[in-house]
This record gives C-alpha cells, structure tokens and sequence, in this order.
C-alpha cells in the first residue's frame, strides 16, 4: 500500500443512515482538510420513505428524491457520496455487492471505516451492510483478489488494515453496542445539523439526534478529564472499535 493522506469512509445501509449516525465525525474530517467519502448501498426506498409512499409517488421517483436528499447532505458535511443502488427491505448480502465495495476500498485508500454495528434486530439491512464492510476491507488488503474488471490489483492499490468503527444504532441497548470511544463533534455539530435538515422525509430523527448529541456530549466531558475545560456545550458522538488499537504508548 502506498502512504496515504487521511481518507474516512463511511459505508451506510440507507441513504440517511449516514447522516444521523456519523455526521458529525464525517464534518470534522472535513473540517480538518480530509478527505471523506459515503458509499450508500441503498437509498432507502422502500423501508425508509413511508411519506412518499402514502404520496403515491413510484418507486423510480422516490429513489430520485432520496438521492437528491442524502446527495445535499454529504455537501452540507463535507464529503463525497456514491451510491451502488442494490436494494433495501432486503438489502441482500451478495458477492457482487461486496466486490463493489472492495473496488471503491482501493479506490479511496480508507484510513479510517465506519459502518453500522453487527447486530440490529430492528433492521436487518444494517448489521447486512456491516457484514459486507467488514469483507471488503479484508478482501482489499489481498493482492490476489482481483478488481471487478478481472485485473489484479498493483501493490499501491491494496489497502493496508484501517480501523473499524461502529456508529451508533437507533436503539443501542438492543443492539449490544457498548461505546468505548467518544467523539467531541462541537466544531463540526452545526454542519450536521444542517445535513440532517437535507431529510424532510424524516423530520421526526433531527431532534432525536440533536438531543443525543447533547447527551453524548455530557459524556465526553465527563470521560475528558477535569483540566481540559470543555464547554458545557459540548456536542458528541459515540462509537465501538472494532479491531484492538495498536499503539506504542498507552493514553
């Protein structure tokens, strides 16, 4: 793998997921010059987009609309945005998606990966999007797995071994999501208020969120040490690592 600048990438379930779950951490790569890229696997039509449903709008439309939304979002954050459109309600764990996800891997050299915890019995979709994630970012690290288009990748174009960070689920105590780190997103919170507001369809999660940024925050005060003088308006993130961090100093 050649040496890489810092490159986050976020692989999200639906269209929204991104935003609401990781938007924060999305808008401070940004905030700091780096590079950040969200790969959609689905936009969400059909079990994400009740109101435009009961609209009476066909399922072309609705994709067009979501689209639009979760395209203006990652704009309002900072970051570029693919979608691979392979269906949701069930997004349906497959070889071809999770070769599309090894293509775009060695395509953006991720330092970092987020993505959705491994269990939601909520939404099926989600811990099916980890899963996939997870192979992929194993399957790019191989110099004898091919590209989709049959080549072999150069040794520049593998992937070293990025962290994995799980964003935090709707319902976390259902979801065996434990966070162990904690993520000040204060300077980066108005960028991700304004990308949640990108949603009209989902009007009832910006609160939500807002309100659990805030919650979070108390906690990365409280976890911050006392010295370090944190606004009392502080506004967090909370996630669970995946892999073990390999350090030389313990911090």
């Amino acid at each position: 793998m050649s040496d890489t600048q810092p490159s986050l990438l976020v692989v999200s379930a639906h269209a929204g997921d991104f935003v609401w779950r990781a938007g924060g951490a999305i808008a401070s790569a940004s905030l700091r010059g780096e590079k950040a890229t969200v790969v959609c696997l689905s936009y969400g039509e059909r079990g994400e987009s009740a109101s435009q449903w009961l609209a009476g709008k066909p399922l072309d439309e609705i994709k067009q609309i979501r689209r639009a939304e979760a395209t203006a979002a990652a704009q309002a954050l900072g970051a570029d945005i693919e979608f691979l459109d392979v269906g949701d309600y069930p997004l349906v764990e497959s070889h071809e998606t999770v070769q599309q996800l090894v293509d775009v891997m060695r395509r953006v050299q991720p330092t970092v990966v987020l993505t959705h915890p491994l269990a939601d019995p909520y939404n099926g979709d989600h811990p099916t999007a980890a899963r996939m994630a997870l192979q992929a970012r194993v399957l790019a690290q191989a110099i004898g797995v091919a590209n989709s288009d049959g080549s072999y990748p150069t040794k520049d174009e593998i992937i070293g071994a990025p962290p994995v960070f799980f964003f935090e689920p709707h319902q976390p105590e259902q979801c065996d999501f434990k966070p162990n780190v904690l993520l000040d997103i204060t300077p980066a919170f108005e960028r991700k208020r304004a990308a949640m507001e990108c949603l009209p369809a989902q009007t009832h999660m910006w609160e939500y969120y807002t309100q659990l940024a805030i919650r979070r925050g108390v906690q990365v005060r409280r976890n911050a040490g006392p010295n370090l003088g944190l606004p009392h308006d502080t506004m967090g993130e909370a996630y669970m690592r995946y892999y073990p961090q390999v350090t030389s100093e313990l911090v």
